[in-house]
């Protein structure tokens, strides 16, 4: 049986929760043989109260990359998460147009969990323009859907349909946005919107600090999901179930911080255990 090859090209979070690592964890969990090109490392300073300091890597070493990992052809699906830079934008657009793949899932990171510190206004304007019309759907969290529709705050569901409509009017062929828990809800609500439809997806909202790396991991699984041939609908409803076991079963890293459990959704702690 041919494994689905799958990409993320995102940046590295040196805590092990999000970015890169939180990818390939998930691509793991879903079946899929991950791909990976960093862009930036990310790394938190315990000496100065975990304070974060994001490091691009240059872009003709991202290109490098991308040229390594497409030296076997396309992908079955590819994701995208911190990109840094302007460089590593066009540069994974140049790609986007060179292979063509049937699955491209744009999560917009414009900020850094842990600190305020937006992208560059001109890295938002080229996402914007370079990869959102490329994506098969896009998944930014509120504060993300609020910069890319031009909204501002979103505090309610019918502010987020409004801002899918507006993302959904850069050309992607669909948005997903996150709730989360900053919609001061008792459930954790994402919307759906396909350009006609509207889905919306509740989960229980748990009550942990132990949820970093979250919505790296669901856009990770939506790639999986759809490299192995599910639909939207159907990739992003199994991860949103994926996503909340991974929360529920959040684990204390460090002092600082606590981060999602990949394996959680397949019970991963109980493999390769001795007889």
């Amino acid at each position: 049986m041919m494994i689905k090859k799958v990409l993320t090209v995102a940046g590295s979070d040196s805590s092990g929760g999000a970015g890169i690592q939180a990818d390939l964890k998930t691509f793991e969990e879903y079946g899929t043989f991950g791909f990976s090109a960093l862009t930036s490392i990310v790394t938190m300073d315990p000496d100065e109260g975990w304070s974060h300091t994001v490091t691009p890597i240059a872009p003709d070493l991202v290109e490098k990359q991308l040229k390594t990992i497409f030296a076997g052809g396309a992908m079955a699906a590819m994701k995208t998460g911190m990109l840094g830079t302007v460089e590593a934008i066009e540069m994974t657009r140049h790609y986007l147009d060179l292979f063509d793949m049937p699955a491209i899932v744009i999560d917009p990171v414009i900020a850094c969990k842990g600190t305020t510190e937006l992208l560059q206004p001109e890295n938002v304007m080229a996402m914007r323009e370079l990869l959102l019309p490329k994506a098969t759907i896009v998944t930014p969290n509120l504060i993300e859907a609020g910069i890319l529709s031009e909204m501002g705050d979103l505090t309610s569901v019918e502010q987020m349909k409004e801002a899918a409509k507006r993302i959904y009017d850069l050309g992607p062929t669909n948005v997903v946005i996150k709730g989360g828990h900053r919609l001061n809800n008792h459930q954790a609500i994402d919307v759906l919107y396909d350009g006609s439809e509207w889905t919306i997806f509740e989960e229980e909202l748990f009550q942990t600090d132990f949820n970093h790396g979250a919505g790296c991991t669901f856009a990770a699984a939506i790639t999986a999901g759809l490299a192995k041939g599910d639909s939207v609908l159907e990739a992003v409803a199994l991860a949103k179930k994926f996503v909340a076991a991974a929360i529920k079963n959040g684990q204390k890293i460090n002092p600082y911080l606590g981060h999602v459990w990949h394996g959680a959704y397949n019970h991963a702690e109980n493999r390769m255990s001795k007889i």
